[in-house]
């Protein structure tokens, strides 16, 4: 996709790094959230570690209701823009990219509420699974086995079309987030399919990782 280069960038938190403290929330701590369709609006992850990880799962809560396509999580190398990709388009669709590899699921129809997404992947088989709201899409298969980093940018909100970088308006997510948590392995089905989980990861973890916010996105309790 040929995406912009980012505007001018603004904070709310003088471009620190924020611990979002511990709230009570759909199992998780805060809410964060996206007031409009900009390329200023995100939030910059900060991993625990930086490694090389050979299977990854990533779940997060969004509500939102935008119809048209936008990015959820976006986790770029110097070398690959879309390393690890969860793109929707409304009302049908869920686009997962592992190492530049598209992948387009057929889901369930958009509602307006709050939902959990999960993607786990695993470079050994190539392996890769969606999970909306504990329920399991058909796998698939990568054809990539590379594992993912060591140097990542993760972002929420916008899809990087560069390493930290190049954004477009039209592809930013509007809405809310939260319980975003990354591991370095593949969670069991039992843990996955539970709707409601509240495991933190060991690579990022929303209870008390690092989270840069940009623009205009508001940090919120309950």
């Amino acid at each position: 996709m040929c995406l912009r280069r980012a505007a001018g960038r603004t904070s709310l938190s003088t471009r620190r790094s924020l611990d979002l403290t511990s709230h009570s929330l759909l199992g998780g701590q805060n809410i964060l959230l996206f007031p409009k369709e900009s390329v200023t609006d995100y939030v910059i992850l900060k991993p625990a570690v930086e490694q090389a990880v050979k299977q990854l799962t990533v779940c997060l809560r969004s509500y939102t209701g935008l119809h048209r396509e936008h990015s959820l999580f976006s986790l770029a190398t110097p070398g690959k823009n879309n390393a690890f990709l969860i793109y929707l388009q409304p009302p049908k669709s869920c686009h997962v990219y592992i190492n530049q590899e598209e992948f387009i699921f057929e889901v369930d129809p958009e509602v307006l509420d709050w939902k959990q997404t999960c993607v786990a992947w695993d470079s050994e088989t190539g392996l890769l699974q969606l999970w909306i709201n504990g329920r399991r899409y058909p796998r698939r298969v990568t054809t990539s086995r590379s594992p993912i980093g060591p140097q990542i940018s993760v972002i929420l909100g916008q899809e990087q079309d560069s390493f930290g970088g190049k954004f477009e308006a039209s592809q930013s997510f509007v809405g809310e987030m939260s319980d975003v948590n990354m591991w370095d392995h593949v969670l069991s089905t039992n843990t996955i399919s539970n709707s409601y989980l509240s495991v933190s990861g060991n690579i990022f973890s929303w209870t008390n990782g690092a989270k840069e916010i940009r623009g205009g996105v508001m940090a919120l309790e309950n």
